[in-house]
């Protein structure tokens, strides 16, 4: 896909890892300057993934996108990374774009690492928005099956696989038309070596949040779907119930909502970014 001339795309390395990023600048606007917003991408996807969503945000605020290592245009590490050790060289990606601070949004897998970066560099998150996600290993799981068509990364390389799996492991319009996964998942992302899916797997292998769910005193703003197969909605309402300072934004559909339905989220979510606390 070609970006906007408002997005520069280039590799960095950070703590030794070599990472593909994009910054969409942001244009001048009449208000006060915006927090940047950093996004942390879902399992086996690209940073293009996200792309819907990004054009469907105000152009006044400048947006941070990274390809983890293995994943996109980031190259296979060396070694495996996990959770605990990511996060912080993330913050030290900010800290080389030259910002104090940023926004974060983290998108299924990525709300994981963005629960770990709000409580390991605090000082460095102003708000917390999760999408789709839950608190790790302990977590009210998917049913065996779904959770079984998340161990390959195979829908991200098969469209037709995709759209047939589609309904059952993505839910919400999916359900009705599965097709548009296959589009979504194949017109923006990119592909990697399968190895980097399984290390974005073992990253997260034994990690979860739900120990200090109370550690995270950013406002912040959960956003889960009625009908996500992946991340059922139950988990969000823990994670409500466990962040002193958040509120819950249950929206009808599934767990690709994010990008399909992104002209719907995108006001919620930038309401939340410029809008007082929720406690």
């Amino acid at each position: 896909m070609t970006f906007p001339e408002t997005d520069d795309l280039f590799e960095t390395t950070v703590r030794g890892r070599r990472l593909r990023v994009s910054v969409r600048r942001a244009t001048a606007g009449t208000g006060p300057i915006r927090t940047p917003l950093l996004l942390l991408n879902g399992i086996g996807a690209s940073l293009e993934l996200l792309q819907p969503f990004v054009d469907e945000l105000p152009g006044d605020l400048e947006v941070i996108r990274f390809d983890v290592p293995g994943i996109g245009g980031s190259p296979l590490p060396v070694v495996p990374y996990h959770m605990s050790t990511f996060a912080p060289l993330v913050g030290t990606l900010v800290t080389r774009l030259g910002h104090r601070e940023v926004d974060v949004l983290g998108f299924s897998w990525g709300g994981g690492l963005a629960q770990q970066f709000a409580v390991t560099q605090r000082r460095q998150c102003r708000r917390l928005v999760l999408a789709a996600t839950g608190t790790g290993s302990l977590m009210v799981p998917a049913r065996p099956q779904v959770l079984g068509r998340m161990l390959t990364p195979r829908r991200h390389r098969d469209p037709a696989y995709a759209a047939r799996i589609a309904g059952e492991i993505y839910g919400g319009t999916m359900r009705t038309h599965p097709e548009r996964a296959a589009d979504v998942l194949h017109a923006y992302t990119r592909g990697g070596p399968q190895r980097g899916y399984y290390y974005q797997l073992l990253a997260g292998a034994g990690w979860s949040s739900l120990p200090f769910l109370g550690l995270i005193r950013q406002p912040t703003l959960i956003v889960a779907g009625d009908d996500d197969p992946i991340v059922p909605a139950v988990n969000a309402r823990i994670m409500n119930r466990g962040i002193p300072r958040s509120r819950l934004h249950l929206y009808s559909g599934g767990h690709l909502a994010l990008l399909t339905e992104a002209h719907e989220l995108a006001p919620v979510i930038d309401g939340f970014l410029t809008g007082p606390d929720p406690r």
